[in-house]
């Protein structure tokens, strides 16, 4: 991630960039970096970026806001409140290629699987969003329809593999790395994912939820997470961050093989998904064999164990 700019906490400073509007969603233009979100009243609203939205958090705190769409044009960002209510922002960037903001091409035939582990095994490219689980993931499955239609217990498998996956840094690459962080399901929940039908990051409830749902055309999953500023340079801690598909424009299968069209992998965008969870951002063009891809592709299961890029990425952070 790239730091769009940040506050020097001056309340001089802040007053010179002046507040939000009183009414309807905020941009970055309307609540500058060095702003005060307290002094702006801006807490709990919502401010939009490039399509993407998030929730002001309170102070202390910051929202990330990730996006798995078609073609790579959806990207995410971050917003930060300090403690004193001083606003900064983090744009989507990827440090292994200049060309990841721009639109990824159209989805290719699905590689030859050696080839395609092979790519993924050569690429170190990594980003990462700067937080991280100290502890235990604790999540839920929304009482709702699941992806694919698939029962309680088979969104429980294809989840719990793929949080697995980033856990247990699973690939084949000869990579042996553990990510020193846990989770732990406790069951289905009445409570949604705190994403809205715009695949934007609403308040949060404080529970961790995966769940299916509306989201914007184009965008096939989202995360949103949410974490406390660490003291001494540390990623920050994550409280809390919630998983929704999007099954209104997207048809989702957890055996993606024989005549498959058009369908996407439930354990391939989970585990991309979690990548995010566990605080591993998007790279771009020219890193597709990895999972943390910004775009997905359908009928494939690549993306069901990571690459080196990924490796080095859970490394960074844990």
């Amino acid at each position: 991630m790239s730091l769009a700019a940040t506050g020097d906490g001056d309340t001089a400073r802040r007053a010179d960039v002046g507040c939000a509007p009183a009414r309807g969603a905020l941009t970055m233009d309307d609540l500058p970096a060095g702003s005060s979100a307290l002094d702006c009243a801006a807490v709990g609203r919502l401010l939009t970026h490039e399509g993407a939205g998030v929730t002001v958090p309170e102070p202390g705190m910051k929202v990330t806001v990730d996006s798995l769409s078609v073609d790579g044009s959806r990207h995410g960002f971050t917003v930060e409140v300090a403690a004193d209510g001083t606003v900064s922002y983090a744009l989507a960037a990827d440090p292994g290629a200049e060309e990841h903001h721009a639109r990824a091409a159209a989805p290719a035939a699905p590689a030859e699987p050696a080839a395609a582990r092979r790519a993924a095994c050569a690429d170190g490219a990594y980003a990462v969003a700067d937080h991280k689980e100290y502890g235990t993931y604790d999540w839920w499955i929304g009482d709702d329809a699941l992806p694919g239609n698939v029962s309680a217990a088979e969104a429980h498998r294809a989840f719990d593999g793929a949080i697995g996956t980033i856990t247990g840094t699973r690939n084949k690459c000869g990579f042996g790395d553990v990510v020193a962080a846990r989770s732990k399901y406790h069951g289905r929940t009445h409570h949604e994912a705190d994403i809205d039908q715009q695949a934007r990051c609403v308040s949060r409830d404080h529970v961790s939820v995966w769940d299916a749902g509306v989201l914007s055309p184009g965008v096939v999953a989202t995360t949103c997470s949410w974490s406390r500023a660490m003291p001494n340079g540390q990623p920050d801690w994550l409280k809390e961050a919630d998983v929704r598909f999007n099954t209104r424009d997207y048809t989702f299968t957890n055996n993606p093989a024989g005549d498959c069209k058009n369908a996407y992998d439930i354990r391939s965008v989970a585990t991309h998904e979690a990548g995010h969870v566990f605080g591993l951002a998007h790279v771009g063009s020219g890193h597709e064999a990895q999972t943390m891809y910004t775009n997905s592709f359908a009928c494939t299961t690549g993306a069901r164990t990571l690459g080196r890029g990924d490796v080095l990425g859970l490394r960074a952070l844990y």
